[in-house]
C-alpha cells in the first residue's frame, strides 16, 4: 500500500521527532502501524513546517495546498505526502479531518489565545484529536462511541503537553493557557510572557490542567475495549506514556516553567509491559457502560466527520481563518516591498 521507501522515510522521522509515538507504536500490529507511522509522518512534517518556521502564515497556506494535492490523488513528490495520499485512498479518510488539523495550525499562525478551558478543547481537538479520529480509521473503526473516547484520548494529550511546555512557550511568546484564569489569579498574561515565572497561581493552572487530562485518559480507556484486540496495546501504550509525563510534571511540583518533563527510557518501558497487561485485561472485563458518554462539545464535529454524518466540505471557519491568513500574507508582501 505504502511504497517502501517512503515508509522507511517517515518510520525515521517520527523515530527522531516524536519519540512517545514511536514507542507506542511497536505494540501496534504492522497492518496499523505502517498506516499510522505514515500518518504521524505527515502530521509531524505539517507540524514542523509550522512551529519552526519564522513566516508561519505562508506554511499554513502551503499545507492547505499540500492537502489540496493528497485529496487530488496528485501529491507533493515527497515522501510523507505520497504515504498520506496512500492511507487517504485506501481508508476512505474524510478530509474533514486533516482540515480540521490544518485549522490549528492556522490558529497558531495567527497567534490566537484562548479564553476559556473549552476554548483550549477546541484548539486541541483540532491538534490533536483530529489525529486520533484518523489513527481509529486506520484501525476500522468508525463508530461513534468508540471515536468520542480517542477524541478524549486526543485533548487529554494535548492538554498534558501544554501543561509540560508552559515556560518553552512563553519564552516563545505562544500562550496556551486559558485567559479567564489568570483573570482570577489577577496576572496580567503580557507580564507573565515577559518574565515566565512559576508563581503558586502558573502552578495551579499546570495542576488544572493534569487534572483534566487525567480524567479524559480514565474515559477513553472505555474505547478501547472497542478496537481490535491487536491494536489495544498500542493504544493503552500511548495514554501511559502521556499520562505519564503528567505524573512527572506532579512531581515537580507543576513547575514547568523552569523545568520540562522528561520520562525514562526504562519508564517507557514500564508501561509498555502495563499496556500488554491492561489489554490483556479488556479481553475478559465486561464492556465499561463509559463507552456511551456524550462527546465533548468541542469534539463533536469530529466524530460526525469520521462516521460521514457531515458533508464533506470544508467548514466554514476554516474557510474564514484561510481568508483572513490570505489577507494577511498580501499585506505583509505589500509592506515589504515598500520597504525596499
Amino acid at each position: 500500500m505504502i511504497p517502501r521507501e517512503d515508509l522507511r522515510a517517515c518510520r525515521e522521522a517520527i523515530r527522531h521527532g516524536s519519540l512517545s509515538f514511536f514507542a507506542a507504536s511497536r505494540l501496534l500490529p504492522a497492518s496499523v502501524r505502517d498506516p499510522a507511522i505514515a500518518l504521524y509522518a505527515f502530521c509531524r512534517m505539517a507540524d514542523d513546517n509550522v512551529d519552526l518556521h519564522s513566516a508561519k502564515v505562508d506554511a499554513v497556506l502551503k499545507l492547505r495546498d499540500r492537502l489540496d494535492l493528497v485529496y487530488l490523488g496528485r501529491p507533493m513528490n515527497a515522501a510523507a505526502d505520497r504515504a498520506f495520499a496512500s492511507i487517504v485512498d485506501s481508508f476512505d479518510l474524510p478530509r474533514q479531518l486533516p482540515d480540521a488539523l490544518l485549522e490549528g495550525f492556522a490558529w497558531d499562525a495567527e497567534e490566537r489565545r484562548y479564553r476559556t478551558l473549552s476554548d483550549v478543547r477546541s484548539y486541541s481537538a483540532r491538534v490533536a484529536s483530529s489525529v486520533g479520529a484518523m489513527m481509529t480509521i486506520l484501525m476500522g473503526v468508525r463508530r461513534r462511541d468508540a471515536m468520542a473516547r480517542a477524541c478524549d484520548l486526543g485533548v487529554a494529550m494535548q492538554l498534558t503537553n501544554i501543561a509540560r511546555d508552559i515556560g518553552e512557550d512563553a519564552r516563545e511568546r505562544r500562550l496556551y493557557l486559558p485567559l479567564d484564569w489568570f483573570d482570577e489569579a489577577d496576572i496580567d498574561p503580557e507580564e507573565f510572557l515577559h518574565s515566565p515565572r512559576a508563581s503558586d497561581a502558573i502552578r495551579a493552572m499546570a495542576k488544572k490542567l493534569v487534572r483534566e487530562a487525567n480524567r479524559l485518559f480514565i474515559r477513553s480507556e472505555a474505547g478501547i475495549a472497542s478496537l481490535p484486540r491487536s491494536a489495544r496495546p498500542g493504544i493503552f501504550a500511548a495514554r501511559f506514556i502521556y499520562a505519564g509525563i503528567g505524573g512527572r510534571i506532579a512531581r515537580l511540583k507543576f513547575d514547568s516553567v523552569k523545568k520540562r518533563a522528561h520520562t525514562t527510557t526504562a519508564q517507557k518501558m514500564g508501561w509498555l509491559g502495563q499496556s500488554i497487561l491492561r489489554a490483556g485485561a479488556t479481553m475478559v472485563m465486561p464492556q465499561s457502560a463509559v463507552i456511551y458518554a456524550k462527546p465533548l462539545p468541542e469534539v463533536e464535529f469530529l466524530v460526525d466527520a469520521a462516521a460521514h454524518d457531515s458533508p464533506p466540505t470544508r467548514s466554514d471557519t476554516l474557510i474564514a481563518v484561510l481568508a483572513q491568513l490570505e489577507q494577511r500574507r498580501v499585506g505583509e508582501r505589500e509592506a515589504a516591498i515598500s520597504r525596499a
